[in-house]
C-alpha cells in the first residue's frame, strides 16, 4: 500500500467509472456489446470496466465517452 492513500484513491476512482459507466450506458438503453461496437472495443472490455477489474487508459475512456456522447472528464471525476 502506497502512503498518503494513492492505491485507495486510485481503487475508488476504478469504481466510480465501473458504476458511472454502466449507469450512462443503460440510461441510452445499450447492451454492453452495443457500446463496444460504438466505441470501437470488446465488449470484455466494457464488461471488466463495469466490473471494476480494469482500469481503462485515457483513449478508451475518450472512446467510450465519444460513444456515450458526454465529454470524458464527466465520465471520470465523481458528480
Amino acid at each position: 500500500m502506497r502512503r498518503g492513500g494513492g492505491l485507495i484513491a486510485t481503487i475508488e476512482a476504478m469504481v466510480h467509472i465501473g458504476e458511472r459507466l454502466r449507469r450512462l450506458r443503460e440510461e441510452r438503453a445499450l447492451r454492453q456489446e452495443d457500446l463496444a461496437k460504438l466505441a470501437g472495443i470488446g465488449k470484455n472490455t466494457v464488461n471488466r470496466i463495469e466490473k471494476n477489474r480494469t482500469e481503462p487508459h485515457m483513449t478508451t475512456i475518450r472512446k467510450l465517452a465519444d460513444a456515450l456522447k458526454v465529454d470524458p472528464a464527466d465520465l471520470v471525476r465523481g458528480e
